[in-house]
């Protein structure tokens, strides 16, 4: 195998990366305790949180916010684990582009 080869290989296992994280970075990650649910994007952002307002009393704030950190890690977990999906074959190689 030549260099030129190997450096062809390089660059389209790079274009492969990137098209994989850019799908991720485009889908979206609900997740959901109780009556919070979260939105997150695959950048693990929060683009959405949606209480359901008939379930909570005013003195509920409290609990009200443990649920939203709640909500936030279920939804961060699917980022994860759909990270992993698509990413796994790669990770010796992510550190550079992350």
């Amino acid at each position: 195998m030549n260099m030129q080869s190997i450096m062809a290989q390089a660059q389209k296992m790079q274009r492969d990366i990137q098209k994989k994280k850019d799908e991720i970075n485009a889908q979206l990650f609900p997740g959901k305790y109780e009556f919070v649910e979260v939105t997150l994007n695959g950048k693990k952002e929060m683009v959405k949180c949606q209480i359901q307002k008939e379930s909570l009393d005013a003195e509920d704030i409290e609990m009200l916010e443990d649920f939203i950190v709640l909500a936030t890690k279920d939804a961060l977990a699917k980022v994860d684990k759909e990270f992993q999906s698509k990413m796994g074959q790669y990770a010796g190689m992510l550190d550079g582009l992350m």
